[in-house]
Formats: C-alpha cells, sequence, structure tokens
C-alpha cells in the first residue's frame, strides 16, 4: 500500500520500520518539528525523524496541520492510508479523509480505557491487571474511532512504563502489518459508551512520592513514572529520582528507611527500591546505588509526605 506515517517518539520507530520491511510505500514521514535539547540546547530531531532519514524518506514537520495549504500537501500524497502512532498534533477532518482508507491509529490501551495522551502511564498507576493495543479507524474526536483489532498483554507486577512501552510498540508493529494486509475486510466495531477513561498528560508535578500513601498506590506510582518523568523524593536536600520498585514486607514512619536493602516503610505496608537515580548520575541498580549513596536504616524520605 501507499502509506504516509505519522509519529514522533521512539516508541513510533518499531512500528515505521516494520511497515517499511513489509514493502509499504512510504510517499512521507510527519514527525514533531526538531526541538532544543541537550547542554547546547541546539535543535535535535526526533526520533522517527532521524529513523526515517536513515531509511531515505522524506520527512515533513509542520507546526499544524490546519491550514490550507497543509492540507492540500497531504491529499496530494494520494495515499491508500495514514498509519498514525504518537504522532502529537491533532488530526483535522480534511486530513482524516484525505487517504482512500483514512487514518489509522495505533493506540496503547484497550479501548474506551484510557483514552488520551499518556495510557501507558495511567494504566501502571492504576494498578490494571492487563493493557494492550487497539488498532483504530480515527475521527474527530479524542481516541473514539471504531476499533479494527485489538489484543491485550498482561502488565508484569515490576514493569515500568519503559519495558511496557518496549513490548507494546513491538506488539503494535505486528498487528498494524497484520490489519493493512486484511484492511479492506476488517469491520470496524464501534467503541462501548461503559468503561470510557481518560489518560491525562503527565505532568511533572505529580512526581513527588507520598510516602504517606498505602506501598500499593506508592510502588504503582514509580514503576508508572519511570524512567519519565521519573518519581522522586528527598534525601536532605539531595532529590533522588527512584524508577523500580517492588512490593515488599515490613512497618515503620511513612518514608523511613528499614533494615536489609533498600526498603521504604509507607503508610501501609513497604516497598523495595530496585532502581534510583544521583541527582548529574545515571541510573543505577539498587545494590550499586547504595553502595555510593549511605542510607542507612532509620533515614527519613521525603518531607512532610
Amino acid at each position: 500500500m501507499r502509506l504516509i506515517f505519522m509519529g514522533t517518539p521512539a516508541f513510533s520507530v518499531p512500528v515505521l520500520d516494520a511497515l517499511v520491511a513489509a514493502g509499504h510505500d512510504i510517499a512521507a514521514v510527519y514527525c514533531q518539528p526538531p526541538r532544543p535539547a541537550g547542554r547546547g540546547k541546539k535543535d535535535r530531531p526526533t526520533p522517527v525523524h532521524a529513523r526515517a532519514e536513515a531509511l531515505g524518506l522524506a520527512v515533513r514537520h509542520p507546526t499544524s496541520l490546519r491550514t490550507p495549504e497543509a492540507q492540500a500537501e497531504f491529499a496530494a500524497l494520494q495515499a491508500d492510508a495514514a498509519v498514525v502512532v504518537a504522532y502529537g498534533l491533532i488530526l483535522p477532518q480534511p486530513v482524516l479523509d484525505a487517504p482512500r482508507f483514512g487514518c489509522i491509529n495505533i493506540h496503547a490501551s484497550l479501548l474506551p480505557r484510557w483514552r488520551g495522551a499518556a495510557p501507558i502511564h495511567r494504566a501502571i498507576m492504576a494498578g490494571d491487571p492487563q493493557t494492550g493495543i487497539a488498532i483504530m479507524q480515527m475521527e474527530a474526536g479524542l481516541d473514539t474511532g471504531p476499533v479494527l483489532m485489538a489484543e491485550a498483554t498482561d502488565i508484569e507486577p515490576e514493569e515500568t512504563v519503559g519495558s511496557l512501552e518496549t513490548r507494546l510498540s513491538e506488539m503494535g508493529a505486528r498487528m498494524i502489518t497484520e490489519a493493512l494486509m486484511k484492511l479492506p475486510s476488517l469491520t470496524p466495531e464501534p467503541q462501548s459508551a461503559e468503561g470510557v477513561t481518560y489518560a491525562e498528560k503527565i505532568d511533572k508535578a505529580e512526581a513527588r512520592i507520598h510516602w504517606s500513601r498505602p506501598a500499593r498506590i506508592v510502588d504503582r506510582h514509580i514503576r508508572g513514572l519511570s524512567p519519565w518523568p521519573g518519581a522522586w523524593t528527598e534525601v536532605g536536600d539531595v532529590r533522588l529520582k527512584l524508577l523500580g520498585s517492588r512490593l515488599a514486607e515490613g512497618a515503620g514512619s511513612p518514608g523511613e528507611v528499614l533494615a536489609d536493602g533498600f526498603r521504604v516503610a509507607c503508610g501501609e505496608g513497604a516497598v523495595e527500591i530496585t532502581r534510583a537515580q544521583k541527582p548529574g548520575r545515571s541510573a543505577q541498580d539498587a545494590e550499586a546505588f547504595l553502595r555510593g549513596f549511605d542510607l542507612p536504616p532509620g533515614t527519613r524520605l521525603g518531607k512532610g509526605s
């Protein structure tokens, strides 16, 4: 098929690779514009932009698709379909209507649960036992379109956003190639009106850990914000990012470091930290982290949390 690919972050790259490997004609790749990054704050292309150029594909990064000029350029590509995965711009109706089979979205949840910007983060933070991929025919509403194909996967007890993203990205790449092969014969299934939830964009202000909460909530919070933006707590004036955890035995004052490893008491129960990061350093497994950062039993993490 002649396709337009629309995606931006690393999550989208395996899908682009799968489409190329399947022999589809990629008419153009749309992604977000390069933005300042790194110490020098120089413009850096997005992961999809970089991969598309490496593959020799034409790249476009308009700041909006609402202008007549942008819509005319999109329609002129005469695509059979547009494959969209974590693109980052709203697609207006003329864009949705331009390809012969419309625009098809790879969404990282089992719709209608977790429509919106951060479905993987929110699924882990909510303690969902499962999530998955929905291949959806796009329409003007926010992730409201009918579903062409869906597949579930379990969320493992110590799973982080990073590890789950990797699995879901690979699942989405496999599913979209299958969906495109069957596209003319697939029957779109309208989403249920029941069970709708919205995955609000992650705000860095959410990242502070509140040790007074039950351990199951703290554990989900840490894993649901790893690796970005990274849940954090204080040890005195030092801010630590905690990037991996599991439920553990133990009790104490909320935020108290317990004996035997990196275990921390919560409002109910305790969590064991499995991965952490000091300011200006790389993330480390807990054992290596504790060799370079003294946290004796009785140390209190957090300030009034």
